[in-house]
Parts: C-alpha cells; structure tokens; sequence
C-alpha cells in the first residue's frame, strides 16, 4: 500500500496531488448528472461524483460543485435543480456532462422538472430539488439540497472507480 503524508509543503506539489486523486479514486461511486437553469434560462448540467443523502427527514441531498464552474450562477439558494442517477447505459451521457459544449442536451430525451429543470428520461433515478444551502469548502462548494420529488426505476448503476466506469456485480452472500 502506498502511504502519501500530506504536510502542508508538500500538498501543492503536483505529484502529491495525482496521489491524493488516486487515493479518492479508490472509494467507488455512483455517477449522475446534475441538471439546472442558469439566471438567463439556459439550461446547465454537469458530471458529478460526489452525490449523496443527508437526511431522510426533512428528505436532503448534498453534492460539491467547483468553485468557478460556468454552472456556479445556477446553484444559489431557492434556486431548482436535478439530480440523475445514471445507469450503465448512460455512459456516454455522463462523459457528454464532463466537457463543455455549446449543447449538452442536445438530442437527449427530456422531461420537466420543478421550475422547468430538465430531467433525464432513462436515469435510474432522479431527484428534483431545491438549493437548501451552499458552503464553500477549499475550491469548492457544498450545494445542499431539499427533495421535492424522486422517481427511480429498475436497473443497474454506472459506477465510477479508479478512473473508469463500471459495474456493480453481485457478491455471494
């Protein structure tokens, strides 16, 4: 196992970093999309990895955005949101969201959500909310979320794993 001390001068260094992402890389997660409105109306989406519940009551979600992201101005309280779950079909969707592009939505099926927020038709599962609440966290922010509505479907998980995409395949119990 390789050990990686993150004192305070080393944590800059470029190799420190690329150890640092791979350490993350090893916890597995799910991957979704996160979709939203920006102040003109346009509509903004990324990749996103770092999803997960917090509370069941009231029902809340949190996630992290970039600080500096071109969909930073979609995020601010009160404002809609979605969050889509992918499934192993949507691999092409998640690596659309991951760069930019004139239209990301292009060509995808849609449906509306609260406040006309696209949703995803065909995610696993999606949550529409709205921003609870945001704390900026190092270079990036926290963006809290108060379910509205969730949906889900059957299926299997996109998951995303020491670089690549995968998926989950079941253990003998």
């Amino acid at each position: 196992m390789t050990r990686l001390n993150l004192s305070r001068d080393a944590i800059g260094d470029a190799a420190s970093q690329r150890q640092l992402r791979d350490a993350f890389g090893r916890f597995a997660t799910g991957v979704t999309v996160i979709t939203a409105l920006l102040p003109d109306r346009r509509r903004t989406g990324l990749t996103v990895n770092s999803f997960t519940s917090l509370s069941l009551e009231p029902a809340m979600i949190l996630w992290n955005l970039r600080a500096g992201s071109p969909s930073e101005p979609a995020f601010g309280k009160g404002r809609a949101f979605a969050v889509n779950v992918l499934a192993t079909a949507q691999q092409e969707v998640s690596q659309r969201f991951c760069r930019p592009a004139d239209d990301k939505f292009a060509g995808l099926a849609l449906e509306d959500g609260v406040d006309g927020v696209p949703v995803l038709t065909g995610s696993l599962a999606a949550f529409e909310c709205r921003v609870e609440d945001t704390v900026t966290c190092g270079d990036h922010r926290i963006v809290i979320g108060r379910v509205l509505a969730a949906r889900y479907g059957e299926g299997e998980p996109l998951i995303y794993s020491q670089g690549r995409y995968c998926t989950a395949a079941q253990l003998a119990a």
